[in-house]
Parts: C-alpha cells; sequence; structure tokens
C-alpha cells in the first residue's frame, strides 16, 4: 500500500508533509517524493530507499509553499527509481502532479492512445496515466477534469491531483482504496489514512467509493465522480490513537485488510 498527504492552509507544507509521511512508514515504501507548489511551478523533491533519503534531499530546499502533495510508494509497474517515484507529472511538470495509491489496471490501453495523441511519458508507471488524463480534460475546472479523468480507470485506486494554477486547492478521488479528509482551522488534509494527520486535527469525513474531493483552506467540496451531483458526508470526530488510527478504526490489521 502507497501512502498519500495532502495539505493546503497558511503554514508551511513541507515539514507537515514530511511529518505526515513519517507517520505512514508502517504501510512499508520503497521511495518517497513531495510536490511543492510555489509562485513560478511546481517543485519536486523525490528519493530512493527509505524517508530518511528524502529528508536528506529536502533539507535545503527552503520552501515556504502553503500547499503540497506527499507520498511513499510500494512498487507494483516499474522499477525502483527516483523516475518512478511519485509525484508524478504529466507533460508540463511545472503545471501538474498527481499521487496515487493503488491500480490502474487498463494503464495500457490509456498510455497508448495518449501518446498517439502527443504525450510523453517519464516514468515506467501505471499512475502516470492518469496525470495525462488530467492534463489533456483540463479546462479551468480542475474538479472536472478529474472527473472526467476518473471514469476513464479501471483498478482499484485513490488519488489526489495539485496543479499550479489552482494554489489553495486539491483534487482527489477514490475507488476501492481509503481516502479520508481532514478538517483544520483555516487549512484541510486528504491523505489514505488519517493517520498521517492525527497530530493536527481529529476531525474527519470518509468520502465513500466515487467521490470526488475538492478541498481549500476554508472549504471542502464533495461530488459524485459519475454525475457531478453533490454529496453530503458526516462529520466525525476520531478520539483514536496512532495504532487504532493505522488500523482505520478495526480491532485487528487483518480485519483491516479484509
Amino acid at each position: 500500500m502507497c501512502g498519500i498527504i495532502g495539505y493546503v492552509g497558511r503554514s508551511e507544507s513541507k515539514p507537515l508533509l514530511l511529518k505526515g509521511l513519517e507517520r505512514l512508514e508502517y504501510r512499508g515504501y520503497d521511495s518517497a517524493g513531495i510536490a511543492l507548489l510555489e509562485e513560478h511551478g511546481l517543485e519536486y523533491v523525490r528519493a530512493v530507499g527509505n524517508l530518511a533519503n528524502l529528508k536528506v534531499a529536502a533539507k535545503d530546499n527552503e520552501s515556504s509553499a502553503t500547499t503540497g502533495l506527499g507520498h511513499t510508494r510500494w512498487a507494483t509497474h516499474g522499477l525502483v527509481t527516483e523516475a518512478n517515484a511519485h509525484p508524478l507529472t504529466a507533460c508540463e511538470d511545472s503545471q501538474l502532479a498527481i499521487v496515487l495509491n493503488g491500480i490502474v489496471e487498463n494503464y495500457r490501453e490509456l498510455r497508448s492512445e495518449l501518446m498517439e495523441d502527443g504525450h510523453a511519458f517519464s516514468s515506467q508507471t501505471d499512475a502516470e496515466v492518469i496525470a495525462h488524463l488530467v492534463e489533456d480534460a483540463y479546462e479551468g475546472d480542475l474538479l472536472e477534469a478529474v472527473r472526467a479523468a476518473y471514469v476513464r480507470l479501471e483498478g482499484h485506486f485513490a488519488f489526489v491531483v495539485i496543479h499550479h494554477a489552482h494554489p489553495e486547492q486539491l483534487v482527489g478521488v477514490r475507488h476501492q482504496c481509503p481516502l479520508v479528509i481532514g478538517f483544520g482551522d483555516g487549512e484541510n488534509y486528504l491523505a489514505s489514512n488519517l493517520a498521517a494527520f492525527l497530530a493536527q486535527t481529529r476531525r474527519v469525513q470518509f468520502p465513500d467509493d466515487g467521490d470526488v474531493v475538492e478541498i481549500t483552506p476554508d472549504e471542502v467540496r464533495i461530488v459524485r465522480g459519475d454525475t457531478g451531483e453533490p454529496v453530503e458526508v458526516e462529520m466525525l470526530e476520531v478520539d483514536w490513537d496512532d495504532e487504532a488510527a493505522e488500523r482505520s478504526g478495526y480491532e485487528t490489521f487483518m480485519l483491516k485488510e479484509i
């Protein structure tokens, strides 16, 4: 299982992302990376191996970006290399990136189609097709571009998108893989597990399969991926400790996996 953490707010995102990835280490991983939304474009730091390598690589990055994405990868498609580490980009790497937990089963067909349309791929991963699908569908509305990409995908996945033209916005969607929203004060989170942001907030929502989530520092909007219809999701305040958060509330890890 890969780990996802996304942040929009008023604080510097880099330390929050690295801390969130640290809290997701229990999932196991072979590489990690972050994307930071700077004034001139998206910037990336990626590293192969444990999280300490990413921290070293990010040490000289003095970013004050307040929007960002983080990811720990457990390789399924593609070698364990920095080029295959998330966040993954499309053709314009300064503009758009995605992080994915899961598998895109029809990526070969989508990749061939996108390459015929002129898209150039830079990784061996199945996940990169999502970045290109969103880029291809984007016409100024990031949520709608994510919806357009989502309906073309087969598999089990959750992914989150960052775009330089939307400096206080992240958009994510889930299908048979977990995605949780964390509500802060002037800041919000998207993650694969609430353990990633448990130190910052315990107010959460758990979207359903097929829900597309848009977060800004002050607002969360959820719509259905297939219809675009608005969705109401119950707000919860969890009292879990770290271990319970890692199990997503299940009594044991076995029950969670089942």
